[in-house]
């Protein structure tokens, strides 16, 4: 698949819109998210707006502090045996 810029940008800013969701139903401001995170209060606030977008490593301290979980899995590696 070809991706273009708009489909990044479009990307962050639908993810930010199912963080402020999530985050909403928790009963969780973004501030406090942001801070109980370990990063400025703005942190969150820039991610729901399509500002910013998480490091794989702080993406799954947010997936953890909102209670959900996100299992990436990779395929099996191809096997270097000959037949």
């Amino acid at each position: 698949m070809n991706y273009t810029k708009d489909d990044f940008i479009n990307d962050e800013k639908t993810f930010g819109l199912r963080l402020a969701r999530l985050r909403e139903c928790k009963n969780i401001s973004a501030r406090e998210m942001s801070l109980a995170l370990g990063q400025n209060k703005n942190y969150i606030n820039a991610i729901e707006a399509g500002r910013n977008y998480p490091s794989m490593t702080a993406f799954l301290y947010i997936c953890d502090y909102i209670g959900i979980s996100f299992r990436p899995r990779l395929p099996e590696p191809c096997s270097s045996k000959e037949p």
